[in-house]
Formats: C-alpha cells, structure tokens, sequence
C-alpha cells in the first residue's frame, strides 16, 4: 500500500496563519497528535469569524464538529508558523466538508491534513439549520475549480 502524496499549496485557495506553541510539543519532541485537530478548528472556525459569517458568541446559529480526521506527513513541532490551508469539498443543506492542510514554516506540501465537517445548527435548539445564503456564497467559493 503507497502512501497517499501530501497535498500542495495549490490544492487550497485560502489560508489562515497559525502559531504552534511550546506545550505543543509532546514527550516525543513533536507536536501531540490532538493539536492538529485543534488547529484545523481554529482555522476554520478562524476563517468563518473573520468573514463575518458566524458569531460564536451571539449568533442565533452555529456551527457544531460532527467529524474529523487527520493523516500525517511530516512532523511539526513548536516554534513552528503554520500555514493552514482551507477548501470546502462539499456542502450541502446544512453542511460543509472541508479539506485542510497544515503547512510548516512556509513549506511547498503539507506536512498534516485533515478533513473536518461541521453542520449549522441552531444556538438554541441544536437542531440543524440551513446554511444562509450569504454564507452557502461565501463557502462555494472555496470549493475546487
């Protein structure tokens, strides 16, 4: 079984710079596998705030985690910059898959890479809800070519 090729800059049409920190790293001198999770989340959810298309603390929606998964390529490890590249692979009514790889200190492939789904649920009732329109726009467009 080959392994899968790391994915590139290019396969990604936004990015969200990311800082590692010294309790990153792990007893093996490298970042703890959990920290990537934590970091595709911060970007993400990074990317949705600072587009003005979710407001964590009082949005009538939200979006909630419901999978995610990560391979890894290369090791990253604090003091590390990240890169952390973001692509929407499908979205549906009241979900959105995105692909993410983090790339360290500038480099041309990703050293980890995740995918994450989030569905837009109501703040109140948890139930979900359909993505707005301006946020289905804004999230179309980081979808492939």
């Amino acid at each position: 079984m080959s392994r899968p090729t790391p994915a590139t800059r290019a396969d990604f049409s936004t990015f969200q710079t990311l800082t590692t920190r010294w309790f990153d790293n792990d007893i093996y001198g490298h970042m703890n596998n959990a920290v990537h999770y934590q970091l595709f989340d911060t970007a993400v959810n990074g990317y949705l705030v600072q587009q003005g298309l979710l407001d964590p603390r009082a949005g009538t929606n939200v979006f909630l985690v419901v999978e995610t998964g990560c391979r890894y390529h290369a090791e990253l490890a604090f003091p590390d910059l990240i890169d952390a590249g973001i692509a929407v692979t499908r979205l549906g009514r009241s979900s959105v898959h995105y692909r993410i790889g983090l790339f360290r200190n500038s480099g041309s492939s990703a050293a980890a890479e995740g995918h994450f789904i989030h569905v837009n649920v109501s703040r109140q009732s948890r139930r979900p809800e359909p993505i707005d329109d301006r946020t289905r726009a804004a999230l179309q467009a980081l979808m492939p070519g």
